[in-house]
């Protein structure tokens, strides 16, 4: 059983609490005041001796009077102070070795190329749990290696802290079945997260300094890891210019496509006729549709029409 902060055990913490509360005590009256055998009873009033917590009562050294804590309690503290500020500088060190082992350095340049899926998943991981402040990322269509769904670190990293900025592309939306439900959940866990059209590359950027850039070129899975340099700062650039060009989720704005699904809606279309219309499928105008509802609060599809209306996203 682990030690409480003063470094007692649960029973002992007890018996000291339960020995403050009489003046004094024999190994029967302790029984019974603590519930258990006698013979535990002597255990614990031994052990409360051993550590200084009790003491003899010096008109009968039968019984036994509780000490003042403070003494005794107070003499480690300053050892495990002590302790603890090597645990945290040992956890320093270990953080760097870390950093840096997902920087790989000893390269000669600051780019690595990553050959195949295991690798990749490995760094990508790895890059996340080992943030410290920010990830910006660029998502886009299709997946390569690594879904939303497998991406733990993630969830990991944004509990213990760090911001996320991501621009998803809209294909994205349709590759995965629960793209929208996903998006409403990062929101809700603190991410930042926009809609573009299109990105032009998929990339996640750590700490600003460390960037991470997945190829797909149609051949075997690959990846680049690029360390501190001036392509770092270009890439941030980048993201910070998708950024600026993205929708916020939830923004005062519809883009052109889902501008057009739901002024069809208005018109008293069907989801088929309105996929039909546009030439896209019913899969596509569905999840459009439901993500939109849960933005504006909408339940049904006059209701969403209502909503959109009122705040001013349809000229």
């Amino acid at each position: 059983m682990q030690p409480d902060v003063l470094g007692l055990g649960a029973d002992e913490s007890a018996a000291y609490r339960a020995l403050i509360t009489v003046p004094s005590a024999g190994p029967d009256e302790f029984a019974s005041l603590m519930r258990v055998p006698a013979e535990n009873a002597r255990n614990l009033l031994a052990g409360l001796e051993t550590r200084g917590l009790a003491v003899r009562s010096l008109g009968d050294p039968d019984r036994f009077v509780a000490a003042p804590p403070a003494p005794t309690l107070r003499e480690p503290l300053p050892r495990r102070r002590e302790e603890l500020a090597r645990a945290e500088a040992e956890l320093g060190v270990l953080d760097e070795v870390y950093r840096a082992a997902a920087l790989r350095p000893g390269a000669p340049g600051v780019v690595d190329v990553l050959p195949g899926a295991a690798e990749i998943r490995e760094v990508f991981g790895r890059l996340q749990l080992g943030a410290r402040d920010e990830v910006l990322s660029l998502v886009k269509a299709p997946i390569a290696v690594i879904s939303a769904a497998d991406n733990v670190e993630q969830d990991s990293a944004v509990a213990r802290g760090v911001r996320y900025r991501v621009v998803f592309e809209r294909a994205m939306l349709d590759e995965e079945p629960d793209a929208y439900a996903r998006i409403v959940a990062a929101r809700a866990a603190g991410e930042q997260i926009r809609i573009a059209d299109a990105v032009p590359v998929k990339l996640l950027i750590v700490d600003r300094a460390q960037a991470f850039m997945p190829l797909h070129a149609g051949g075997p899975p690959g990846a680049l890891l690029i360390r501190e340099s001036g392509l770092v700062r270009a890439l941030v650039a980048l993201f910070e210019f998708q950024w600026r060009k993205a929708t916020p989720d939830g923004g005062r704005s519809l883009d052109e496509s889902d501008a057009r699904i739901v002024g069809l809606l208005m018109t008293g279309l069907t989801d088929e006729a309105v996929a039909a219309h546009l030439g896209t499928s019913l899969r596509t105008v569905q999840r459009r549709v439901r993500h939109l509802m849960e933005v504006t609060g909408g339940r049904t599809r006059m209701q969403l029409g209502f909503h959109v209306a009122r705040l001013g996203w349809l000229d």
